[in-house]
């Protein structure tokens, strides 16, 4: 079983307009309000998959209800731990540019906190794995995520990591399966700058060097590199018309542990990878298994 954990959930509401005018009122010409929190979106792909999964986190009040309807109604698996204050509502805001509004979410109890870890203490190290994804309520103690990947690395449990900064550098030396920073965090963590792709070469085998199993390095249009302990791979992007880069990079994790669960082979995985990460940037929701399917043909993976 894959276990997803989104710590902080949100109702994405993404509204399209033509233009903003501060201190005006903007008329939206389109708008849609969807699960959100990037374990969550990561949970969705994987049913489309046909993945077995269950999405773990904090859910609380109208909007977590709201979000847990939303899952129940796709047949996703859940089991959430439910808070007092409600989830928070995160604003996407796309004309021309995209404009995002993120809300700081509810405050977790310490005695919440602590029972929500407890869940982990049952898990299979023979058969189950567990995607970390996204940030986490102000409420819960820095070192958070740590106290999550110790309670597993502890029992063996394989686990993924899709988070930023200190967080991510702090999990490397427990040998997470899968990092997935793109190009502008991966300079970010390294405090460096890249002027070509081959100045990412480097700083991603670091990745491995710290602990990582595997890492993807997405680059947007330029595509996305695999690092492994065989070599760098790197995917080309199908073409298409960008929508929605909001869940990318979620369906790029989805994508792979999905697949590497099923084949233990990181190249299919990388591949598959890609086209999850298309198929919802192409679309207004995540993506779909049609498009995903038809994707998958277009990418071409090449050693560097």
């Amino acid at each position: 079983m894959i276990y997803t954990v989104t710590l902080n959930p949100s109702i994405d509401y993404i509204v399209h307009l033509p233009a903003i005018e501060l201190g005006e009122v903007n008329r939206i010409q389109q708008d849609f309000k969807l699960p959100g929190g990037k374990g969550i979106n990561v949970s969705r792909i994987l049913n489309e998959l046909e993945v077995e999964n269950t999405a773990l986190g904090f859910l609380g009040g109208f909007t977590g209800k709201y979000i847990e309807d939303w899952l129940e109604a796709e047949n996703s698996k859940t089991h959430f731990t439910h808070v007092d204050e409600a989830t928070r509502i995160n604003v996407k805001i796309k004309s021309g540019m995209e404009t995002e509004m993120n809300g700081p979410g509810p405050n977790i109890e310490p005695a919440i906190a602590e029972e929500f870890l407890k869940q982990f203490d049952t898990l299979d190290p023979e058969n189950d794995i567990v995607v970390l994804a996204g940030s986490k309520p102000t409420s819960l103690p820095d070192d958070y995520y740590q106290t999550i990947i110790r309670r597993l690395t502890d029992k063996g449990i394989p686990f993924l990591i899709d988070t930023t900064g200190e967080e991510l550098k702090n999990a490397l030396p427990y040998h997470p399966l899968l990092v997935k920073p793109n190009h502008h965090e991966l300079a970010e963590l390294f405090d460096t700058t890249f002027e070509t792709d081959e100045d990412i070469l480097p700083y991603g085998k670091k990745l491995l060097e710290a602990g990582a199993q595997y890492a993807i390095i997405s680059m947007a249009a330029k595509g996305a590199i695999l690092f492994t302990p065989e070599g760098v791979y790197h995917g080309t992007v199908p073409k298409g018309v960008l929508k929605n880069s909001v869940g990318s990079g979620d369906s790029m994790i989805a994508g792979f542990v999905g697949t590497y669960t099923k084949t233990h082979d990181p190249l299919e995985a990388f591949k598959v990878s890609i086209a999850c990460g298309s198929a919802t940037a192409f679309a207004d929701d995540l993506a779909k298994r049609e498009k995903i399917d038809a994707l998958v043909k277009q990418v071409t993976i090449s050693q560097l």
